[in-house]
């Protein structure tokens, strides 16, 4: 399957919750965006702070601006700080240039969409993305 679905979106979330379970991570905020950047799931766990969902959508969002997961756009940041802000700001803001954005790829490699995770240490929020994008049955990069 290379679609997208409400089903695989909520599948990728419940796999990753069961992944931060696993690591005992701190309550996360996770988005699963379109191609398009499009939110298709949300969840917020018990005891998020407030702008989870919004850090998670930023990274998922700045890694499908470019075409690559947002650890890639992290480190775009540190040596092209000039691009980043321009990219934030033909974005409206809204991209979060540091990992926890993971393109979701079919098997074929065409991109459908991105996963956004905020909640922990930015590594962990990423192997949390992966964990649950790869459950789903797609490829992950982040």
């Amino acid at each position: 399957m290379t679609e997208l679905s409400l089903a695989k979106a909520n599948a990728i979330i419940a796999a990753a919750f069961s992944k931060a379970a696993e690591l005992k991570l701190k309550p996360l905020g996770i988005v699963v965006l379109d191609a398009g950047g499009h939110p298709v799931a949300l969840q917020r766990q018990d005891g998020a702070s407030m702008l989870r969902t919004e850090i998670a959508s930023g990274k998922a969002y700045g890694g499908l601006a470019v075409g690559s997961g947002s650890r890639a756009l992290s480190k775009t940041a540190v040596d092209r700080p000039h691009f980043v802000q321009g990219l934030s700001g033909v974005s409206g803001g809204k991209i979060v240039p540091v990992p926890g954005g993971v393109l979701i790829r079919a098997k074929s490699g065409a991109i459908l969409g991105a996963v956004g995770v905020s909640g922990d240490t930015s590594d962990n929020d990423e192997a949390v993305a992966i964990a649950g994008i790869e459950a789903a049955g797609f490829t992950a990069e982040g």
